[in-house]
């Protein structure tokens, strides 16, 4: 890993785009690194990796984590007592749940929606039609804050019909009043940013290849 690397994309990156560093797959001395150049939010997907890692760096107290991965239901206790932020949400029924469980452990957690806006089998995410319909009730569930939008666009697309779903989530995500757009990963954050995103999630382009 070279952390030149970071700094390089860092300083490219407009300054009200935050970056998201998956840190899934990487150990945590490479968090360390990373964060001690100044990054502080996290992504992770797997829960018992991620608490390994909660676990070694505990007194790096800067670090915010963000639940990135698929949400099973019956993870969604740990997740809302672990993470800050959850990126992943797919369904109104794991909202209620969040809902319910942030109720109960007294947490507040930061949460992105994610939409799906191709017709990818390989990907979850609301219809933007039927999240529209569900805002109202959406918007009446206790201790959530609703931060934003979550995409992830198909492989092999051009830069063109990347740019153009990005656009879509981002109006998705103005309509309905929302700050942010998580959007944009190693191979298309480009055109993300282009779109309005505000969270671009990168990977192998900080850390480099998963071994």
């Amino acid at each position: 890993m070279n952390p030149s690397n970071f700094l390089k994309i860092k300083n490219k990156i407009p300054s009200n785009v935050n970056i998201l560093a998956v840190s899934k797959g990487f150990k945590s001395q490479e968090i360390k690194t990373i964060q001690n150049i100044g990054q502080n939010d996290f992504g992770e997907s797997k829960l018992q990796e991620a608490f390994e890692k909660q676990l070694t760096l505990k007194d790096l107290k800067q670090i915010k984590w963000h639940f990135i991965g698929r949400i099973q239901s019956n993870k969604i206790r740990k997740i809302v007592q672990n993470f800050n932020y959850i990126h992943s949400i797919d369904s109104f029924e794991q909202l209620q749940k969040i809902s319910n469980i942030s109720c109960e452990e007294k947490k507040n957690p930061l949460l992105m929606l994610q939409v799906k806006l191709s017709d990818d089998p390989t990907k979850g995410g609301f219809n933007p039609e039927l999240l529209i319909k569900k805002w109202g009730d959406i918007k009446e569930l206790k201790n959530i804050t609703l931060t934003g939008l979550m995409t992830i666009n198909p492989r092999g697309l051009s830069s063109k019909k990347n740019l153009e779903l990005f656009k879509k989530c981002r109006t998705l995500a103005d309509s309905l009043q929302l700050p942010d757009c998580s959007m944009g990963m190693s191979g298309d954050w480009e055109e993300a940013i282009e779109a309005g995103s505000t969270w671009v999630r990168l990977g192998s382009l900080i850390f480099g290849d998963r071994s």
